[in-house]
């Protein structure tokens, strides 16, 4: 299991950083990325102190542990300035928080993240025809999540995702320790949205790939 979204006190998450990974490693996840909301006022201090941990203490633990960042509500037309502010700041793997039918995520959200080479676009709601022949031509995943309410959409993500070839990839969004499902219910989420099993293994070896270039470029 792999789960490249979640969230710890650095955000609207409820574990510090040593408890979320340890509790994922214990439940048998083999990689995580703590993925904290920022906007402009917290990306750099939030990349900063996720980023310590992982080099400090992510080689103790029996799973890949990386740092990464969920861009949050940002208006589209500083979502590329945002891209690159978070990738400057060493965010090793970069979320958008895409158009979700439970929040009021702004329009254009899912294209200009999509357009400035976001890694993950999560939740991404209602998403086009455009939007997902854009993400399939820039190689971003898009995200079937297990989180209630952001879950309404995830059979359209998946159809959309098949018929056009794009990349999913399936993520929590954990923020609390129940969030952190079991391998047999992610499968269901994923099958329950429409996926075949090969269609889900594949899910794995996408997040894999991603943790995989992670790891090469220095990661832990």
């Amino acid at each position: 299991m792999i789960d490249l979204h979640t969230h710890t006190i650095f955000s609207d998450g409820e574990l510090i950083p040593a408890e979320l990974v340890r509790r994922a490693e214990v439940i048998g996840y083999k990689a995580i990325c703590m993925t904290d909301h920022a906007d402009e006022s917290t990306l750099y201090f939030t990349v900063e102190n996720i980023l310590r941990f992982v080099k400090q203490h992510g080689h103790f633990y029996d799973l890949n542990v990386l740092a990464g960042v969920e861009l949050t509500h940002i208006p589209p037309a500083l979502i590329g300035e945002m891209v690159a502010k978070a990738r400057e700041a060493g965010a090793q793997v970069v979320v958008m928080h895409g158009e979700t039918p439970v929040e009021p995520v702004a329009a254009g959200t899912n294209l200009a993240a999509i357009e400035a080479g976001v890694d993950i676009l999560a939740h991404p709601g209602l998403i086009t025809e455009q939007e997902v022949k854009l993400a399939v031509e820039k190689g971003v995943a898009l995200e079937i999540t297990t989180r209630g309410g952001h879950s309404y959409t995830n059979g359209h993500v998946a159809a959309m995702a098949r018929r056009f070839g794009a990349k999913l990839v399936v993520n929590n969004d954990a923020h609390a320790p129940r969030d952190l499902i079991s391998k047999d219910l992610r499968r269901t989420v994923a099958l329950g949205a429409g996926l075949t099993p090969d269609e889900y293994r594949q899910t794995e070896a996408n997040a894999w790939a991603i943790v995989h270039r992670c790891m090469k470029q220095g990661g832990n």
